[in-house]
């Protein structure tokens, strides 16, 4: 018997939720083999959960990771080999660790070599990097084994499970040149196995892929990858895209962003093939004996396997290009973090300052598209119950409300974009004209200060009392229907700051501040005509892309523009990205904006570049403050999770100074 049954499952796990951890591993476990798979593997970490990180430090999630292996070494795992990540200690180090199971024995565990310390993982805070080709044994702490030994091997093994061989690569160990799969490779195993928790970023599923392919033929070996899915711990997506390959060929492939806690994919694999391969390349590497404690043998009866079903094709949005994959993207991970934030925050809805503007409307919009997708897929009555809503009553209704308010500058076109988009979307619409509010807190202030406030002496103090007077309100909504609050900021205005500390920064949740201004405003003209593919267009998006960005804090006869404050915010983006992404100094990125932008005369750009440096420095105290975000690329200023700058620090003033 040549051919074994493959499947890898995405979970949507929660840290320190054992019960609903160790349930969903369970259902992936008899889901695969009610699909008649043998080998089942399960994503890193996934007993305690990925995210737990500090709670790592207590020894209390060592001991509950091995209560939840224990209980899958048992009749769940009869007849079938599993594999599943959890934390391990040794020596008084922790180790990010997989454990191989066979037949519901522990047969090993395999750890872990290169951790993931860069951007949004900080694994080298928790856990110890495992020494190449080491080998130790531990105790197998009362687990059933094959021979009854109360110890168990450790480290970088090869698993010889009834004559097939299998070894592990634990997510970054597959990401860089020492990786563990070359040796792997040299002793001629047959399926290289990688549970991993890969957070998504716009355009890295290609990546994922590429890698896996390029793993199964260049290691000449079967490579099965998992992953996470959905909103993990709150700021990190798990897309839960799955595979399996062969010789350089994808043979299945999970769908992304399910809202499902459980998505599987399975592959028959005729191992002939792979071998066949592995003897043909004259160049492939070998050794002629395994290194001493490096080899575990157990004995397994393999069940004959049945011929592969083929897999099925990508939806056709994954196919997309450029900008229209990445709204789709957008789309996608949106609803699915906004529906497990939710759940998982015990939480019934969200709530949206609705301004009329660009960003606002987008919050709303996602919420709703939340409900759309996740009803396309689990229908209405289990999208309802898992959200704890009535499944008889319009659901976007119950989940998402919306409120209006106005002071005296804001005008018609703002009043009517809010109104005719919490229309389209099916919100709960209020207005909360909060006018008679600010002119007692002006009259306050002026009694305080023994004059009158101007707009030509107090325009900032006078625009963020208004800002900030939209806050009591739009919280006590969020309060009195245990609603989440969402910050509307996107990270262009992160980035420079233009934002209201205590006013439209309120919120528990910033949805789109991994997302630049510009980003949302083209988005917003793909969702007027184009749309989500399987939803279609939202024509009512027209009322928001007709207008020009602007706060409204003003009075009517400023014309107030967001990029008359700034600059355009095409500029604006790309400063952001020069100088965050690629790390460039002030004269670096202003040669560079000349080469972007002709139309723009240079002096112009040089005081762009330089209002853009003098306001990043000043306002980074603002980015340590704004609610949780989502991480959706890898140009992300979260400073929690990814964009690490001083909240004191130099002004750049000699380089701005010599700006040329």
């Amino acid at each position: 018997m040549d051919r074994i049954h493959f499947a890898t499952a995405a979970v949507n796990q929660t840290p320190l939720d054992w019960s609903g951890n160790l349930d969903r591993c369970k259902r992936a476990i008899a889901e695969a083999r009610r699909r008649g798979a043998t080998v089942v593997l399960l994503p890193e970490l996934a007993l305690p959960g990925y995210g737990c990180e500090d709670a790592f430090h207590a020894a209390h999630i060592e001991h509950r990771s091995w209560e939840s292996l224990s209980a899958l070494c048992s009749d769940v795992t009869a007849g079938m080999v599993v594999g599943v990540g959890l934390p391990v200690l040794h020596r008084g180090a922790l180790y990010n660790c997989a454990a191989l199971i066979a037949d519901g024995k522990l047969v090993g565990i395999a750890a872990k070599q290169h951790l993931a310390g860069d951007g949004i993982h900080y694994e080298p805070r928790w856990f110890r990097p495992w020494p190449p080709q080491k080998s130790v044994m531990i105790s197998a702490r009362d687990l059933p084994t094959f021979d009854g030994a109360k110890k168990i091997p450790m480290g970088e093994l090869v698993f010889d499970i009834g004559g097939y061989r299998f070894g592990f690569e634990i997510c970054e160990d597959a990401w860089v040149s020492d990786r563990p799969g070359a040796r792997l490779a040299a002793l001629a195993v047959d399926a290289i196995l990688n549970p991993s928790a890969s957070h998504f970023a716009f355009g890295k599923r290609a990546r994922r892929e590429r890698l896996v392919c390029d793993a199964s033929r260049s290691l000449h070996a079967v490579y099965v990858y998992s992953n996470l899915v959905g909103n993990e711990a709150g700021r990190a997506l798990y897309d839960g895209a799955c595979f399996i390959a062969v010789d350089g060929n994808l043979e299945a492939v999970t769908p992304r962003f399910s809202f499902d806690d459980v998505c599987l994919t399975d592959a028959s694999i005729d191992l002939e093939v792979v071998r066949r391969g592995y003897r043909r390349t004259v160049s492939a590497p070998s050794t002629v004996e395994d290194p001493e404690g490096m080899l575990v043998a157990v004995p397994f009866d393999w069940p004959e396997a049945k011929p592969p079903v083929p897999a099925k094709p990508l939806p056709e949005w994954e196919r997309g290009m450029d900008s229209v994959l990445a709204f789709e993207e957008f789309t996608r991970a949106e609803a699915i973090a906004l529906f497990d934030y939710m759940r998982k925050a015990h939480s019934r809805g969200y709530v949206v300052s609705l301004s009329g503007g660009a960003d606002s409307a987008t919050c709303a919009a996602l919420v709703a598209l939340m409900v759309q997708l996740g009803t396309a897929e689990l229908g209405v009555e289990r999208f309802a119950e898992r959200l704890r809503i009535d499944a008889s009553k319009p659901l976007v209704e119950q989940l998402l409300i919306c409120a209006y308010q106005p002071t005296e500058n804001s005008g018609d076109v703002t009043r009517h974009a809010a109104a005719t988009v919490a229309e389209a979307l099916g919100a709960r619409y209020h207005v909360v004209d909060v006018q008679p509010m600010l002119t007692a807190y002006r009259a306050a202030i002026e009694a305080a200060l023994g004059r009158e406030l101007t707009w030509e002496r107090d325009d900032i103090t006078l625009q963020n009392l208004q800002a900030r007077v939209r806050s009591p309100s739009i919280w006590a909504l969020a309060n009195e229907h245990n609603s989440i609050l969402m910050a509307t900021s996107n990270r262009s205005e992160a980035a420079v700051g233009y934002t209201t500390m205590d006013g439209d920064s309120s919120g528990g949740l910033a949805p789109i501040s991994g997302v630049d201004k510009s980003f949302v405003l083209a988005w917003l003209r793909w969702m007027e005509k184009t749309g989500p593919s399987g939803i279609g267009p939202f024509p009512s998006m027209s009322v928001i892309t007709a207008q020009q960005p602007t706060a409204e804090l003003r009075p009517k006869s400023a014309s107030q523009r967001d990029e008359d404050d700034l600059m355009p915010y095409p500029v604006l983006d790309a400063i952001e990205e020069l100088y965050i992404r690629d790390r460039l100094a002030p004269q670096a990125v202003l040669d560079a904006l000349g080469g972007r932008f002709p139309e723009f005369d240079r002096e112009d750009l040089k005081g762009w570049v330089r209002r853009f440096y003098g306001l990043w420095v000043r306002n980074q105290w603002k980015r340590e403050r704004i609610a949780p975000s989502f991480h959706l690329d890898d140009e992300n200023l979260d400073p929690k999770t990814w964009c690490r700058y001083p909240i004191l620090g130099g002004n750049w003033g000699d380089e701005l100074a010599a700006l040329s």
